[in-house]
């Protein structure tokens, strides 16, 4: 096991009702803005419920984050909290809700002249303005760590940032917001959050015996779960499961101590930012081919995964890592996600080599846990993707 640190400072309140007690978490003298999406939160209860936790407190709001929140979007958010001297954020949405919300946290306090910079430049937030969140799509794990992803429609860029400033004070998890998810969502936050523990797992063995076995746990119960909250997302119990285990996938607990890869992601959110496919759907489609394009050096891991989470223990090491990518790529079609790219765009000529070219600009030379693909790489893995 590597060495690591570990520490999250978000407080969880997790369960029915936890709405309210949002109001014991900001500063009776904070001045809030409350930040949101489409407004689907005005449909399903929770705005009517953050409204009235917070009916002592200064409380303003700023909708229409979209999904893989826009910079521009942003922008005019960071421009009413500076000129309402907003003190204090509250994201209630998905991922990219507080995603958007983390960027703000960061943007608002930095001196900077282009808040583009912090992700262009890589520059880590050790400060941000305070903030929490009420989660309403389990799916990024966005609620417990201190990562975000943000989209450039302008420059076609989905580009990451962080830092220990980025957490949230506080996160609301209530299963309840389930029942009112559509289908799609709630498929993509199962795949979204597969595919988050596959990053941290599927690399090369590390003796790190715990973290495999609370990694192995998280895949078990959502492929458990997932039946249940696709044909009844009002069932609590499942609902809490899945609810918990997307946090539990991303929230850094099972990432330390072991090598963790993220190509996926890097190719993933370029397929977003080129053609708008849903975050989790292009995991799925890069994923496979990721895998075999790596076998060699994953195959270990592999079979074991085949072995304690889907149970295929006869055969070779290398039979049961091949059937393991393969039913992994069968759970992501029988969840009703597509995993080929030209299931999604006809015009994918080219995609390979523009991804390329993009990673090359940026100088990222080396991707994986070993650091060693190449922008070559990404575009044979893509290729095999089409």
């Amino acid at each position: 096991m590597k060495n690591f640190e570990f520490k999250n400072p978000t407080k969880i309140l997790f369960g029915k009702g936890q709405i309210e007690n949002i109001k014991n978490e900001i500063p009776e003298n904070a001045k809030v803005l409350m930040l949101y999406g489409g407004g689907s939160i005005k449909k399903n209860g929770i705005y009517e419920q953050v409204n009235s936790a917070l009916s002592d407190h200064d409380l303003l709001e700023f909708g229409g984050i979209p999904a893989n929140p826009e910079y521009a979007v942003l922008m005019k958010a960071l421009k009413v909290i500076k000129e309402e001297n907003i003190t204090y954020l509250l994201a209630v949405g998905g991922g990219s809700v507080i995603d958007g919300t983390k960027f703000l946290s960061s943007a608002a306090l930095y001196d900077g002249d282009h808040p583009w910079d912090i992700l262009a430049n890589k520059i880590p937030t050790l400060k941000g303005m305070p903030f929490g969140t009420v989660l309403t799509l389990p799916a990024t794990g966005s609620e417990m760590n201190s990562g975000a992803v943000i989209t450039r429609e302008e420059t076609k860029e989905k580009l990451g940032m962080g830092g220990a400033g980025l957490f949230p004070q506080f996160s609301v998890l209530d299963p309840q917001v389930v029942h009112s998810i559509p289908q799609r969502q709630l498929v993509n936050g199962i795949t979204d959050a597969f595919t988050h523990v596959l990053e941290q797992y599927l690399t090369y063995p590390a003796g790190a015996y715990l973290q495999d076995r609370i990694s192995e746990s998280i895949m078990q119960t959502l492929i458990e779960v997932a039946p249940k909250v696709l044909e009844d997302p009002s069932d609590y119990t499942a609902a809490s499961n899945f609810m918990w285990s997307c946090t539990m996938a991303l929230n850094g607990l099972i990432q330390k101590g072991v090598p963790t890869d993220w190509a996926v992601h890097a190719i993933g959110h370029e397929l977003t930012a080129l053609y708008g496919i849903d975050h989790a759907r292009t995991l799925a489609v890069i994923a496979p081919s990721h895998y075999e394009y790596n076998f060699e050096s994953k195959k270990e891991k592999l079979a074991q995964y085949a072995e304690r989470v889907w149970n295929i223990t006869d055969g070779t090491t290398e039979y049961k890592a091949s059937a393991a990518i393969k039913t992994t790529e069968t759970f992501f079609n029988e969840l009703g996600i597509d995993t080929k790219l030209s299931q999604y765009t006809d015009d994918y000529e080219g995609t390979a080599e523009e991804i390329s070219k993009r990673f090359k600009e940026r100088g990222w030379e080396g991707l994986g846990e070993h650091q060693n693909l190449k922008p070559e790489d990404a575009e044979k893995i893509v290729k095999m993707a089409y």
